[in-house]
């Protein structure tokens, strides 16, 4: 049996978003920057589903810049809004943490579940600062209070971006009611393309460019539109907002089935909020055994899964995001995140709750780190 449970890291393409960029592969191919029928074809398209994705979360069309992903859409609200300091938090993703550490920074502690903490933010917080908080946590699921943390912001005239990469699709977001000033999205999470996101940015709100060239999007971002996969991009969130309700009651289904039976075996805990976290994210630490042990071994088996962030996942260091919310090396080395998706079964999860116990078991009884 085959079993995919590492949609954190990446997705499946839904046939549906495959069939809509089809033609802009082969019969609609022109460069939206041409004034021909062909550029204007594909500059019909982009313009159609900036209008798509910016419905989606309440915003303007001229809101939203497409980018090449996430990270680029992290980097871009970053350094293009940096005045003197950034406040981020203790667990986000490498996109945003590696980037606020070559400026001024300040980095907030987030309590076990991972939450952070909001009294050191507030006190934190400067005028004209920047605050860089994910909506969702990659790794643990942990859901921030996003509302909180933006009205801290606005009292001290800073400005608040957020990485909403592993939220959007799975959790309904109005950045006009959240009082968000930049957010970054991504395809590849929520069964679109991979190699293409989006930066929104409120009005008002003035980047620096990062890249130098022609200006596409808006002047803010340089380089010819991805149109096949922001046309897979926009079909891909327009059928995960459509669908959320649906998938999600299923996810949040297996999602607890697969706590409730991997929290039976000895000796082991749950990372992250057991209630306010993402509707399809698992992530368990069992004492005494490696993770990437664990993960090879289920790889055998016909289960991917993974020890944290696909980003990360190759170092050996232990999991920043998992000793940051108290978690000893050893403990966050013997973590196992599932994350689930549209495509998988109760049939998968059941077959998962059969074969961890047992390579648990059996991994164990070799380890030295037994006591």
């Amino acid at each position: 049996m085959k079993v995919y449970m590492d949609n954190g890291a990446t997705t499946q393409v839904d046939p549906r978003v495959l069939k809509a960029m089809l033609p802009y592969f082969k019969e609609k191919y022109g460069n939206a920057s041409s004034l021909h029928t062909k550029g204007q074809e594909a500059k019909g398209a982009l313009e159609e589903s900036r209008e798509i994705i910016a419905k989606l979360i309440n915003a303007e069309p001229e809101e939203i810049i497409f980018t090449s992903g996430g990270t680029e859409a992290d980097n871009l609200a970053i350094y293009g809004t940096y005045k003197n300091l950034v406040i981020t938090s203790a667990i986000e993703h490498p996109a945003v943490l590696n980037v606020c550490k070559e400026l001024n920074h300040k980095i907030i502690k987030v309590d076990k579940f991972g939450i952070v903490n909001l009294k050191e933010l507030e006190d934190s917080v400067e005028k004209d600062s920047l605050v860089t908080i994910m909506f969702a946590n990659n790794e643990i699921g942990a859901i921030q209070p996003i509302k909180e943390i933006s009205k801290i912001c606005k009292a001290k005239d800073a400005i608040f971006h957020t990485d909403a990469v592993q939220a959007f699709g799975k959790i309904p977001i109005n950045v006009k009611a959240l009082g968000i000033d930049l957010m970054s999205l991504s395809s590849h999470k929520i069964y679109g393309p991979k190699g293409v996101g989006a930066l929104y940015i409120k009005k008002g709100i003035r980047l620096k460019p990062i890249f130098r060239g022609g200006g596409h999007e808006f002047k803010i971002r340089s380089g010819t539109e991805n149109i096949p996969g922001i046309v897979g991009f926009a079909k891909a969130a327009e059928l995960a907002v459509k669908e959320m309700k649906k998938d999600n009651m299923k996810l949040i289904k297996m999602r607890d089935e697969l706590i409730k039976g991997l929290t039976k075996i000895p000796n082991t805990r749950l990372n992250g909020h057991p209630k306010n976290r993402l509707p399809n994210n698992v992530n368990v630490a069992f004492d005494f055994i490696e993770g990437e042990g664990l993960v090879l071994h289920l790889d055998s088996k016909g289960i991917c899964a993974s020890t944290g962030s696909a980003c990360s996942s190759t170092k050996l260091e232990p999991s920043h995001i998992l000793t940051a919310i108290g978690l000893r090396p050893e403990q966050a080395h013997g973590s196992l995140r599932l994350t689930l998706g549209r495509f998988n079964t109760m049939k998968e999860v059941d077959y998962v709750l059969k074969v961890v116990p047992t390579m648990v078991e059996k991994l164990r009884k070799i380890s030295p780190l037994v006591e």
